[in-house]
């Protein structure tokens, strides 16, 4: 009986697990033989490496896109799906009413709308490769439904049960960009948090906790090694709105507004920005990247070799996808041969190389976006004295298993209110705001994205261009978001451009909110692009970006660069291989990636070493007493002096506002560095153990952090390790934090242990308010080989697939923590001999 009844359960056991692994694997798309779609014009080769990673070969332009839409689909569906409910604010169609504040938010930006107005505004070729690709994700769609697109739409139908996808457009992909544009917004959480930061203390300290980039000290993109500087020429300043008495009129006649005022408004909407879904990752300094190219002159091979990582968050799957793209002849009927990282649910390629030019991104980072306080009082807005209408137009969220819910959304000439949003917006802000009512106190928005611009002509302009002066007109397009572009071509050629619409301001620098009421506050223009930075084939032989200043002259573009860690520790590695008198070679450029130096432990290690201390900060001292300071995976050294760190930020700037805590990164690092030289200052206080001084404080965290890391990692110090306590978790944007453990299990993936940290050329970066766990990285890392682009390698942080339990769902995963890459074949000869599976797509009938 007992046997017949385990018999019983085996059978149905292995039942649910047959049934579980069908439900898995029938979203798996066909990768090899034929498949008959309507819409083509002639048949399409799609072939695959052993990574999965497809290479489009076509006859027409038209047959090109439509084929990277189907591929796409095939790979990523569910990833584009979800990506455009969240830039059309239409997540509460798929996730219910938690989801109305995100959608709010997003339909004040309007970045569908915006996306609408680019898509009506571009040339006819531009456009047509836009509906191709649509018409090749429809293809797809057309063929496979629920959970045969993917295994996320099994799990939602357990909660959503009638959603089905509607088919895409091109406004789809187009809205991408703003996602893109928001992501890389620069300097807006800076703006708020001086703001904060004025309500408690003075402003000479408040420019402490915000240091400028040291122009005399560190790297320029345009300038290259530090060599000392006149300062930059005066923009012109304005004194926040807090500093001014509140009596007095301005200009206008106007009375200032105290930042006690603006601190309701400000800290909504900063609470509002912390719950927006990241789709590149968290907002925040850590979001940026490397890129440098060295000129033939000084490599192996006699050519260009070009570098790039960008920084993003990460997410699984990847947010890139690799893909090439090739015209079967390149003529009047097509004209691409492209191969890089694209985006899924957008055609083109984004970052990479064609056959005679390759290109990288880093974020220029300039100062786009402006916050205005504003007196609002029902719907009407003050300007110069007199009340101006709010423009207002009403948006309805479909709600799954609710009421659909109607929005007010609220402009001034400038830009969205983006506090105060009516519904249940406020739900989603930990600071609401007191002020609501008659005579609000309000933020608007003035950023250059919500301006209709000709970026979605830009990715195919590049992929195009032949030489220097195609790069430089497609860069020229390249509006939002603005990003340092580096190049190199076969001819030898090395340069740098920054593009972008970057604002002209009437007063102030773009570093805290202004006063709404007055026209005297504003922008006047944007900088013109032959104004922008711009150089070919430096004397130096290199280019390095790392989000650090461009220059220490020209157009004013922010007050809040990367301040330079990155992008000086790159610059000595290329300037130690100089030195030694011997080519470079592409392997030595790519090692530079996985550079762990940490200038903020090199910085503290010879104050450390030099107090006489006992007990347990004793043994901290003498367990760091040989360190090299890198930020290794198996560095115990580097494991304590992170806990060390994270305890001295918090003990000593725990007092902040709420929201302006430090995270840790290249900001903090300079302010702590100074207050190194300032034993007495009064920052150096520790509430826990009432030490005041530098030499006392450090004491009392080298203690802590003793006891810290010995409770997280044992009584050995010789068994710590940096990665054990600096893990990736790969989590699945949608369903990876939803806070069921089997759904979670399904599509996350890690953890993965793994070395760098903030600022840092390998920049596996951390927020030192939350923990130690990986919240930034390198999405993907890329070498490229100007002399044979055969011989070029890259690497993708998890893999092709975004089907779960695909083979190449995470098979990169390993080999991006241990820091390989993986060759990257591009002439057709290299990629059939590559080709492990082989697609052809034939015209349908």
């Amino acid at each position: 009986m007992v046997a017949g009844i385990l018999v019983g359960v085996l059978v149905l056991a292995g039942a649910a697990v047959g049934l579980g692994w069908w439900t898995v694997q029938r979203s798996f798309p066909q990768t090899s033989g034929f498949l008959d779609v309507t819409g083509l014009d002639e048949p399409v080769t799609v072939t695959r490496d052993d990574a999965g990673v497809p290479r489009i070969r076509a006859d027409t332009d038209h047959d090109l896109f439509f084929a990277q839409g189907f591929v796409h689909a095939q790979d990523r569906f569910w990833e584009m799906d979800f990506r455009r409910h969240v830039t059309a604010g239409r997540l509460a169609e798929l996730f219910g009413e938690s989801m109305v504040g995100t959608d709010s938010f997003v339909r004040t930006l309007d970045w569908r709308g915006v996306a609408q107005a680019e898509y009506e505004a571009l040339d006819e070729p531009t456009k047509a490769i836009y509906d191709a690709y649509a018409d090749g994700v429809n293809a797809y769609l057309e063929t496979r439904s629920g959970a045969d697109l993917s295994l996320e739409y099994a799990v939602l139908g357990l909660q959503n049960p009638g959603y089905s996808p509607e088919p895409w457009n091109a406004v789809d992909s187009i809205a991408w960009l703003k996602a893109m544009a928001w992501d890389l917004r620069s300097n807006l959480e800076d703006e708020i948090d001086r703001a904060l930061l004025a309500t408690a203390l003075p402003p000479e300290e408040v420019a402490r906790l915000h240091p400028g980039f040291d122009m005399a000290g560190m790297p320029t993109i345009m300038g290259g090694s530090p060599v000392p500087v006149a300062a930059p020429a005066s923009t012109g300043t304005v004194e926040p709105i807090d500093s001014v008495d509140s009596d007095a009129a301005d200009a206008s006649g106007s009375a200032s507004e105290t930042s006690a005022d603006a601190a309701p408004a400000l800290a909504e909407l900063r609470a509002t920005l912390d719950a927006m879904p990241e789709l590149l990752g968290r907002a925040g300094n850590e979001i940026g990247s490397n890129s440098w190219v060295v000129s033939g002159s000084l490599t192996d091979t006699g050519k260009p070799i070009l570098a790039n990582d960008p920084h993003l968050g990460p997410a699984m799957p990847s947010i890139w996808a690799q893909m090439s793209l090739a015209c079967s002849a390149i003529d009047d009927d097509c004209h691409y041969d492209v191969s890089g990282y694209t985006f899924s649910g957008l055609p083109g390629v984004i970052i990479g190389h064609n056959a005679r030019i390759a290109w990288g991104f880093t974020n220029l980072g300039p100062d786009v976006a402006d916050l205005y306080l504003e007196r609002v009082t029902g719907d009407e807005y003050e300007l110069d004295g007199a009340m101006q209408p709010l423009t207002v137009r009403r948006e309805t969220i479909e709600v799954a298993g609710g009421d659909p819910q109607t929005i007010e959304v609220r402009s001034t000439a400038r830009g969205p209110l983006v506090t105060g949003i009516s519904g249940d917006f406020e739900q989603v802000a930990v600071g609401e705001s007191e002020a609501h009512g008659e005579g609000d106190l309000q933020l608007s928005l003035q950023w250059t994205a919500l301006t209709p611009g000709s970026t979605p002509q830009a990715i195919f302009a590049l992929n195009r261009a032949q030489n220097w002066d195609e790069f430089r007109s497609a860069a020229a397009l390249f509006e939002v978001p603005s990003q340092n572009l580096i190049y190199a071509d076969v001819d030898g050629n090395i340069g740098y451009q920054a593009p972008g619409e970057i604002p002209i301001r009437l007063t102030g620098d773009g570093t805290v909110p202004l006063a709404g009421w007055t026209s005297e506050n504003g922008w006047s223009g944007t900088v013109p692009f032959e104004q922008l930075p711009s150089m070919t084939n430096p004397a130096s032989g290199y280019i390095v970006t790392a989000n650090n200043a461009v220059a220490a002259d020209g157009p004013m573009l922010t007050k809040d660069w990367d301040l330079g860690y990155r992008a000086r520790a790159i610059d000595a590695r290329i300037q130690a291989l100089i030195a030694t008198g011997e080519k470079i070679s592409a392997d030595e450029l790519a090692d530079i990636q996985l550079d762990t130096t940490d200038a903020n432990a090199q910085s503290f290690l010879p104050v450390i070493e030099g107090l006489d201390l006992d007990g347990d900060a004793a043994r901290g001292q003498a367990l760091l007493d040989d360190w090299d300071g890198h930020a290794d995976v198996d560095s115990p050294e580097a494991a304590y002096f992170a806990v060390f760190w994270k305890t001295v930020l918090d003990r000593m700037f725990r007092d902040l506002p709420e929201g302006t805590r430090p995270a840790g990164g290249d900001r903090w690092f300079t302010v702590v560095d100074t207050l190194l030289d300032e034993p007495d200052s009064q920052w150096w206080t520790d509430p826990d153990t009432d030490a005041t001084g530098r030499d006392a404080v450090i004491a009392a965290s080298l203690a802590a952090a003793w006891t810290e890391a010995s409770d997280r990692l044992g009584s050995n110090p010789d068994r710590w390790s940096w990665g054990k306590l600096h893990t990736l978790t790969l989590t699945n944007q949608s369903f990876g934090v939803s806070g069921i453990g089997p759904i979670e299990w399904l599509f996350n993936r890690g953890p993965y242990e793994v070395g760098g940290g903030s600022a840092v050329p390998d920049a596996i970066a951390w927020d030192a308010r939350v923990g130690y766990e990986v919240d930034w990285v390198p999405s993907m890392r890329m070498i490229v080989d100007l002399a044979n682009f055969d011989r070029s390698e890259w690497i993708n942080l998890t893999g092709a697939s975004g089907h779960a339990f695909n083979p190449h769902y995470d098979d990169q995963a390993p080999l991006w923590q241990r820091g390989e890459l993986r060759p990257w074949a591009f002439t057709q000869k290299a990629a059939d001999a590559a080709s492990d599976e082989s697609l052809v797509l034939r015209p349908a009938g």
